[in-house]
């Protein structure tokens, strides 16, 4: 992204529709077991393991958490991008939720 990219408004749009998705899927952002769970399932699909059939894109349902999960890389893009050009940015607090059960499933991996 070019120097000019307002990055934390990029985190915020990307937040707006990690929030969206969620709506569709029915998370409950203070339900800590469904936030770890769908962390598991973020990181299972993202493998180079078979797509599970929780995350198929052939359900709405399954089409709406690989658009959540791909939203995650892109968030995670940006703050990177940012933090190579020496910009902080913070996500909201639906994506430190999110970011937390991520990085604490990953820990579960051994990753």
């Amino acid at each position: 992204m070019p120097a000019f990219e307002n990055y934390s408004n990029e985190a915020a749009n990307l937040e707006t529709e990690i929030v969206r998705k969620a709506v569709i899927l029915g998370i409950d952002w203070n339900d800590e077991a469904q936030v770890r769970k769908l962390a598991r399932q973020a990181l299972s699909c993202n493998s180079d393991q078979t797509i599970k059939l929780d995350c198929a894109p052939g359900s709405p349902e399954g089409m709406a958490k690989l658009e959540l999960f791909a939203l995650a890389q892109l968030m995670m893009k940006v703050m990177e991008e940012a933090a190579g050009e020496g910009i902080e940015v913070h996500g909201g607090p639906v994506w430190k939720l999110l970011a937390r059960a991520l990085w604490a499933a990953r820990g579960e991996q051994g990753g």
